[in-house]
């Protein structure tokens, strides 16, 4: 069994709709609350509360960003005894009916990480789309492969065993860069890709916690930082590829 692991911030009016097309799939859900306002933490309560059976709320007391979120998600998912977690966005901006297919992805594939990898319609910012561009541009360089399709999708599954190690081993960013940093890691750690398309809209309830210049700059940085970490390891990823 998979458990589901939302990071919420302030997502009051989309989540009711995210976990009702969780529902019929017959996975556990771990709904991280990231230190949301009272109104989104009510509706969180109230959903755990109506669903107890399939859904777990955590409660973070401050907003630390996605990757905090979604590491105590991990760290809960660990200590239940799960051995895969499947992520998804708390925006609805995903499509849950492909979670089939990324859960026989994930049973054909134990030892990989399965990426969404988007397929956008009319709805994504242009900004944010050639943001995109740039971001899995740099991904392809740092780790000299073009293994992933996309770094920066945040409907997925990991295999808890590696990242696990990853986490006991690395400081992972804990903001808006933490999907791009764990993917790069974990692929230098040796776990294999498996991408999959998906179709993603921007966002369902019209909230987004992308900050332009902000975020773009600690994605920058983290570009930076990971570039340099490429260049310690390129004669293992060089030695990865002529196996």
């Amino acid at each position: 069994m998979k458990p589901c692991i939302i990071p919420v911030y302030n997502h009051e009016h989309a989540i009711p709709h995210v976990i009702s097309t969780l529902q019929g799939y017959g996975i556990p859900c771990l709904l991280v609350n990231d230190g949301s306002s009272a109104a989104c933490s009510k509706v969180l309560a109230d959903c755990a509360a109506q669903q107890p059976a399939w859904l777990t709320l955590i409660n973070r007391p401050e907003n630390g960003g996605k990757g905090a979120a979604v590491m105590d998600g991990f760290n809960t998912a660990l200590q239940l005894g799960y051995t895969h977690a499947l992520q998804i966005d708390a925006d609805g901006q995903h499509n849950s009916g492909d979670i089939p297919r990324f859960l026989e992805a994930a049973r054909l594939h134990p030892e990989a990480m399965i990426l969404g990898q988007p397929v956008f319609d009319e709805s994504i910012p242009k900004n944010r789309l050639y943001g995109r561009y740039f971001t899995n541009l740099w991904i392809g360089i740092n780790t000299l492969s073009s293994t992933i399709a996309d770094g920066m999708c945040g409907f997925r599954i990991y295999p808890l065993a590696a990242v696990a190690h990853l986490m006991r081993t690395s400081r992972l960013d804990r903001r808006m860069d933490f999907d791009i940093d764990i993917v790069v890691r974990l692929y230098w750690q040796g776990v294999k890709t498996v991408n999959m398309p998906t179709a993603v809209n921007y966002p369902y309830d019209g909230v987004s916690h992308f900050r332009l210049w902000q975020d773009n700059l600690m994605i920058s940085k983290i570009h930076a930082r990971l570039f340099f970490g490429m260049l310690l390891r390129i004669p293992q990823l060089l030695l990865r590829h002529r196996r």
